[in-house]
């Protein structure tokens, strides 16, 4: 597969990667302004000019302010990742349901930073709901400083090597967030300053009004740029226009090897059942290595680490017959479970298959189902915190993951966009071949965060 990391010359053989997109519609005419800085008021109701910019030929309404060094408690961090994994499993939820038989990729914590930059400017019952949503314990400047900190430390995963034969081996982790307002629209300045401080974000300034497909356009290709082209057309043509007012981007890219990488040469094709017990062939992947395993009612457990051990992927594997009600107790803590009953490393015989797909879904009914009603409401939803001057509401949520797994690590990238519009191990062995449905979670060691997580149902589709 396509790497990243070798167009970066940084590490890693394999990769993961996330991306979201904000796509903030609104339906009344805003005011005629310049188009080289932004004005926001002060709470006194005056207002404050920010400073303008260029970046990738966009003019940049910037907040004087610079993002913030890392400074939430670990507890607080620990508070967001146990956040973000919760509103996971709920997602996990509605969204297997709509899948029905299917795979499924989705990314925990790139919608949940995207919901948490949209919180920002949230007021009301709205932000509370999206609060809700997101199961936060933090309120205020602690939920947003906690991301903040969450984020510098998945980046301190970061590390590479290369080999005197010029093979390289490692981790890069790194998240990238940007905001593309209309060029006359008056944001609130607690809203910018909240946004680059604890998320980095300055705003390129475009013209929705009348160069809706062109802003399209580049938010597009800003989206492929991060996530190394596997979302390349995320915004479908004909979802911005004139009523669009700002699109909020997020983007998470993480590029790991395998601790214990397979051998392509004992890859070969085996049988795997699927479902609806069909059986297909499909490459398979074999080693015998040391793997951290767990035994539980109905489920066996691996954990494949990737390079410099601080994140890994953890397998859960139903006993055959029994996926439906393993898969059911996601709700009730199981990849917790799983991750505490893994045992000291032993002696593993893994077979695995390879696998690479897609998954797209609107989340519209999954968030309103969750709590998230009055955003998706142009009478009672209240973005008023972004701007006074048009009424914002949620008119649609589109999201789609990609992830591959080869012998070398993970590749995977997700994309959300969200548009709003106004108004103990044996002495041998243990044989562990899955060759039936399984669940999965990307996470990270230390923190328990879940970048990616999913099942794999038929690895040939």
């Amino acid at each position: 597969m396509k790497r990243l990391l070798s167009r970066a010359k940084t590490a890693a053989c394999a990769g993961t990667l996330l991306m979201l997109v904000f796509a903030l519609l609104l339906g009344a005419c805003g005011s005629e302004s310049q188009t080289t800085t932004t004005e926001t008021p002060e709470p006194d109701g005056t207002t404050t000019t920010e400073a303008a910019a260029s970046m990738d030929g966009f003019q940049l309404a910037m907040s004087e302010l610079t993002r913030l060094a890392p400074a939430a408690s670990q507890a607080d961090i620990l508070s967001v990742a146990d956040s973000m994994n919760d509103f996971g499993i709920d997602l996990y939820g509605y969204l297997a349901t709509e899948a029905g038989q299917g795979n499924l990729v989705f990314s925990p914590s790139s919608i949940a930073i995207a919901l948490a930059m949209t919180h920002v400017g949230a007021e009301g019952v709205t932000a509370e709901e999206i609060a809700a949503t997101l199961h936060l314990a933090l309120e205020g400047d602690a939920v947003h400083q906690a991301f903040n900190s969450l984020d510098t430390t998945l980046e301190s995963r970061s590390w590479s090597q290369e080999f005197p034969d010029g093979r390289k081996e490692g981790v890069l982790v790194k998240t990238a967030n940007s905001l593309w307002g209309q060029h006359d629209t008056v944001f609130e300045k607690l809203f910018l300053d909240t946004l680059a401080a604890n998320y980095g974000a300055g705003m390129r300034l475009v013209d929705y009004k009348t160069a809706a497909e062109q802003a399209r356009q580049a938010i597009n290709a800003w989206v492929a740029e991060e996530t190394n082209d596997k979302i390349t057309d995320l915004i479908p043509q004909g979802t911005l226009d004139a009523m669009t007012r700002l699109v909020l981007v997020n983007a998470v890219y993480l590029d790991a090897t395998w601790l214990s990488q397979f051998d392509p040469q004992r890859t070969t094709d085996g049988s795997f059942t699927t479902l609806s017990g069909k059986t297909v062939t499909t490459p398979m992947m074999t080693q015998t290595c040391s793997y951290r395993v767990a035994d539980g009612n109905g489920w066996q457990a691996v954990e494949l680490p990737y390079v410099g051990s601080e994140l890994a992927m953890l397998l859960i594997v139903p006993d055959e017959g029994r996926f439906s009600e393993v898969e059911g107790r996601l709700a009730g803590g199981l990849v917790d479970e799983a991750a505490t009953a893994l045992t000291s490393d032993g002696e593993v015989h893994l077979t695995m298959p390879k696998f690479e797909f897609r998954t797209q879904a609107g989340l519209n009914n999954a968030l309103g189902a969750l709590g998230m009603t009055t955003a998706f409401d142009p009478s009672t939803a209240d973005f008023s915190g972004m701007t006074k001057e048009e009424t914002l509401y949620i008119s649609d949520v589109i999201h789609e993951a990609y992830i591959a797994v080869d012998e070398e690590g993970t590749e995977a990238a997700a994309a959300t966009a969200i548009v709003m519009r106004a108004a103990g191990m044996p002495m041998e062995p243990l044989v562990l071949t899955i060759d039936r449905p399984f669940m999965f979670a990307l996470r990270d060691l230390e923190t328990g965060a879940v970048l990616f997580m999913g099942r794999v149902t038929d690895p040939t589709t």
